[in-house]
This record gives C-alpha cells, sequence and structure tokens, in this order.
C-alpha cells in the first residue's frame, strides 16, 4: 500500500476518532478528575479528597453488594444468552416452511427498549394482580411476592435479560453457521462422525469468531445493566437487586454524591476492562481460518 493511500484511508477515520475522543475519552477523563472531589453534582463548591472516595468503596457493603449483581448480570446473562442463541440459531439454520418467520419471532425481543420490557415484566410479576400471580390464582395457590427477595429479583432480571437479547446471539450464530462450507462438515460425516461429533469437531471451532463477537458484546452489555432494572425492582428490595451502572445514577441524583459516584463509575470502567480483555484474548486465540 502506497504512503498515499495510507494517508487518505487515515484522514477518513479522523472524524470517527474525533467522535470517540469527545464522547468517549473526554466523558471519562472528566470522571476520573472528580472522583478526587467531594462534590454534591450541581453547586461551584468542590471539595478536593484526594483517593477518599476510592477508599470509602471497600466500606460500602452497597458498592460489594452491586458488584456481586454486576457480575451474575454480565457472566449469568452471557452463558444463557449463548446457549440459547446457539441452539435457536442451529434450528433456524434448518430448512422448513416458516423458518423466516420464526427468526422474525425470536429476534423481536431486543427490538423492544430495557425500559419497555422492564415494565411489561413489572405487570407480570407484580404482587397485586400480576399476570403470573392470577394464573397461580387459578390453581389455588396463592399470591408469591416475586421481587421481595434480593436474590430471586436478581435471577429474574438475569432470565429476563437473557430472553430478551437472546436474538442478538442467534442473528450473530445464523451468519456464522452459514458461512461455515458444507463440504467440511460432510466430509465429517463421510469418514464416520456423528452430527454431534461434527458439531464440535467442525462447527464449533469455525463458529469461535461468531462465538468471540457474542461473548464480549453480551458480557459487557450485562457487566453495564441498567435499564432493566430501573423499571422492573428500581434497585429493591432494599437495593439488593442494584447494578453498578444503577448505583451510579443513584449516588449522583438522589444521593447527590457526584464525587462518589464517579468513583464508583471509575471502578465500573476498571472491572469491564479487566474482565473483557483477558477473555477477549483467549477466545481470539483458539480462532481458526478456513
Amino acid at each position: 500500500m502506497s504512503k498515499r493511500k495510507k494517508i487518505a484511508l487515515l484522514s477518513l477515520s479522523i472524524p470517527a476518532f474525533l467522535l470517540i475522543f469527545i464522547f468517549m475519552i473526554v466523558p471519562l477523563g472528566n470522571a476520573v478528575r472528580v472522583s478526587f472531589f467531594k462534590w454534591n453534582g450541581y453547586s461551584q463548591h468542590m471539595s478536593f479528597v484526594g483517593g477518599e472516595n476510592y477508599l470509602s468503596l471497600f466500606t460500602d457493603d452497597v458498592f460489594w453488594r452491586s458488584t456481586i449483581n454486576t457480575f451474575v448480570y454480565g457472566f449469568g446473562s452471557t452463558i444463557l444468552q449463548n446457549i440459547f442463541g446457539l441452539s435457536a440459531a442451529l434450528f433456524v439454520n434448518r430448512k422448513f416452511k416458516g423458518r423466516n418467520f420464526l427468526r422474525a419471532v425470536l429476534y423481536m425481543p431486543i427490538m423492544i427498549s430495557g425500559v419497555i420490557m422492564g415494565a411489561i415484566m413489572y405487570y407480570i410479576f407484580n404482587y397485586e394482580n400480576g399476570v403470573l400471580n392470577n394464573l397461580l390464582n387459578l390453581f389455588g395457590i396463592s399470591n408469591i411476592y416475586w421481587m421481595g427477595d434480593g436474590v430471586r429479583a436478581v435471577i429474574i432480571i438475569t432470565l429476563i435479560n437473557s430472553w430478551q437479547t437472546m436474538g442478538f446471539c442467534m442473528l450473530i450464530y445464523l451468519a456464522g453457521l452459514q458461512n461455515i462450507p458444507k463440504v467440511y462438515k460432510e466430509a465429517a460425516l463421510l469418514d464416520g462422525a456423528s452430527k454431534i461429533q461434527a458439531f464440535f469437531k467442525v462447527d464449533l471451532p469455525l463458529l469461535m469468531p461468531a462465538v468471540t463477537t457474542a461473548v464480549i458484546t453480551n458480557l459487557i452489555g450485562g457487566l453495564k445493566l441498567y435499564d432493566i432494572i430501573v423499571t422492573l425492582t428500581n434497585g429493591g428490595p432494599n437495593r439488593k437487586s442494584l447494578s453498578l451502572s444503577y448505583y451510579i445514577s443513584l449516588l449522583y441524583f438522589n444521593d447527590e454524591k457526584a464525587g462518589y459516584s464517579s468513583a464508583v463509575g471509575v471502578a465500573l470502567f476498571v472491572i469491564i476492562f479487566l474482565v473483557a480483555v483477558p477473555i477477549n484474548q483467549f477466545l481470539r486465540h483458539r480462532e481458526v481460518e478456513y
């Protein structure tokens, strides 16, 4: 490639770099700066406290509970999304009548915003006149307070998030499956391999680029989960279903602790970076070319 062409290609990427700098690098840098101050978020007075906000993280029970919840949302959703997404992709990749309609149905939940999905699920899991409790009443079972326990609420949120974004994984895996040359699988079957063996020895290794994309995208999305929690549980009961993203919002807007909120935000960034980068490298090294 000539030097002139390299310069031309680089110049085309300048707008993208500017957008990344303005909307990602600058806000991140400002968050780091604010994290060293005690500030309510709107006054002109900011008190420099050094690393006090970061030290407070170690004694903040809500922060650690939110961190555990965040890992559950991130890893739990990622595992379920990829298992169900791959299973759905394998099914709709077959030739049968109505498969395009089924693909659309499976993908449709991701088209609904997380806030609306949380609101819909609120009326399903609500204690009074919730759809699920009304169905249980038909069988003589009394109402269950589904969101009355923090662990149960976290599990329900994880399941809902997994179901909603399963279609995204299905789409990625479906594209990956359709790009695999059929000759490889046919050769494996002719050599005596079963369909299960052909999947694990042929399809799955060649699907690793799709696996990497789906896992990393879903993992980062799960670790940043916010919208469903807002409308479904509002972080309750007693802030036991909070994610770090929602905890940041509550600290800033409800508790008026902008400095501490920024410290939690920086901590979340570090957590996502330390989790996503090694997993991405691990999966990248297992990709094969064909």
